[in-house]
């Protein structure tokens, strides 16, 4: 059975996203990229809220994104993907499905359907919404070392305090710490 694995990146200040929704601020280089690889390499699929698919199915078919960084493209394009958004009428970027709204049952059957691991990635608003169900196994929040003074905190949609267990951390050479956290479940 595999887990539900919310990775992200946040600034050093806990953003997730600059005060315009900017992500140029990403330290991604190529220890960064390999990373990526062995990530999507465990997942069975990804999942994603609207402003975030949006992102990422203008990106990773380009021909920008195929030439820049082929292996990462050519696992994010085929990998199966879900999407929930209750204004997309459709959903194009090949291998996507249209999820209406958030189904706790529906969630846990995408996540326990195979061995590998089903990945929420960026998506903070509908992540907060499955930490409230508490449906997310693990969290990966790649710290970098920037301080951006202001922006999208990655959980400003959570209603109550949640307590975390630190399971791993590792740290890359440009300065990026990840953190490995499994919630605290009574």
């Amino acid at each position: 059975m595999g887990k539900l694995i919310l990775f992200d990146m946040v600034s050093i200040d806990g953003y997730f996203a600059a005060p315009g929704g900017e992500l140029d601020w990403h330290n991604v280089d190529e220890e960064f990229q390999l990373f990526a690889i062995e990530q999507l390499d465990s997942a069975a699929a990804l999942l994603f809220g609207r402003v975030t698919y949006q992102l990422m199915a203008a990106f990773w078919p380009s021909p920008e994104a195929l030439k820049a960084d082929p292996q990462t493209a050519a696992r994010m394009n085929s990998l199966p993907k879900y999407v929930v958004s209750r204004t997309l009428k459709s959903a194009d970027w090949n291998n996507t499905q249209l999820l209406k709204r958030v189904d706790p049952d529906e969630i846990r059957a995408l996540r326990d359907a195979k061995d590998k691991h089903l990945f929420l990635l960026g998506s903070a608003e509908l992540a907060a919404s499955l930490a409230a169900l508490d449906l997310i196994d693990e969290y990966r929040v790649m710290v970098n070392p920037i301080a951006l003074g202001g922006g999208l905190p990655l959980f400003r949609e959570l209603r109550e305090p949640r307590r975390f267990d630190l399971i791993a951390a590792r740290t890359f050479r440009n300065g990026n710490v990840l953190l490995y956290y499994r919630p605290v479940r009574a």
